[in-house]
């Protein structure tokens, strides 16, 4: 039950970041999740939006060099421990998590953490077998 991020580059200068959010924001796409990694010459803006078809077709129409790629998204629970719980089973399971992101859930209840892994399968595998909340991309476009 994998969930598609979006990855888009951008120059590291002043005003890059606006001018894709405004892309987007002007034509009424979404943020749920948003994560900026940066280098000294560009920066990688990964994202979960609330219509990954539209996002991509304006992204491309506007310029933005992007790609598509599976992430998990995962409910965790909102109380101490709640992360580290979910990489031990990841850890058990043999899952390498090469990043991750949160946004926020329900007021109180979970946030959700959008795991990038080695192992798609064998990580859902594992967080299913330990009744662990995976959240869909259907889920996350009705936020």
């Amino acid at each position: 039950m994998s969930v598609k991020q979006i990855s888009v580059f951008l120059e590291n200068k002043p005003g890059a970041l606006y001018a894709m959010t405004g892309v987007l924001a002007q034509h009424k796409v979404d943020m749920r999740a948003f994560s900026l990694a940066e280098t000294s010459d560009f920066g990688i803006a990964r994202m979960i939006v609330s219509d990954i078809y539209a996002a991509t077709t304006i992204l491309r129409e506007a310029g933005y060099v992007h790609s598509i790629s599976e992430v998990l998204a995962v409910s965790v629970p909102d109380v101490p421990g709640g992360l580290n719980k979910i990489l031990h089973v990841l850890t058990d399971a043999g899952v390498n998590v090469e990043y991750m992101y949160v946004f926020p859930g329900s007021a109180g209840s979970s946030a959700y953490m959008v795991f990038r892994v080695t192992d798609i399968p064998a990580a859902e595998a594992a967080l299913t077998a330990r009744k662990i909340e995976l959240v869909s991309q259907d889920a996350i476009e009705r936020v």
